[in-house]
């Protein structure tokens, strides 16, 4: 089954994409497939909660998962951070996530 996500890339242009909720994937990924982002400017760790480059700032009332410590160090550290902010690759897609909007943070360089 997929779910309806929009996500804003960093132009400020509007994306509704269908995120596939049977292949363990997430948010950043998702964002990566669909190409989004500039290669290379997204998920530069791998998705392991260890840069702040899919940061993205969540604009629904979605219920998402709580951050665990790795993704509340990083944000901690990162640019651009808002209370709104998350990792994008510690969103994992589950139906629960459908008509989720997010941005995408500004890129660091």
């Amino acid at each position: 089954m997929d779910v309806k996500i929009t996500i804003i890339d960093r132009e400020g242009t509007s994306h509704e994409v269908d995120a596939p909720t049977d292949m363990a994937m997430n948010l950043m990924e998702v964002v990566r497939s669909y190409e989004l982002a500039p290669e290379g400017t997204i998920g530069i760790c791998g998705g392991m909660a260890m840069c702040a480059s899919c940061q993205c700032y969540i604009q629904s009332d979605t219920e998402l998962p709580e951050k665990e410590d790795d993704e509340e160090a990083m944000l901690a550290e990162a640019f651009y951070v808002k209370d709104n902010s998350r990792l994008s690759c510690q969103i994992p897609i589950t139906e629960e996530l459908e008509g989720l909007k997010v941005q995408l943070a500004p890129s660091e360089e």
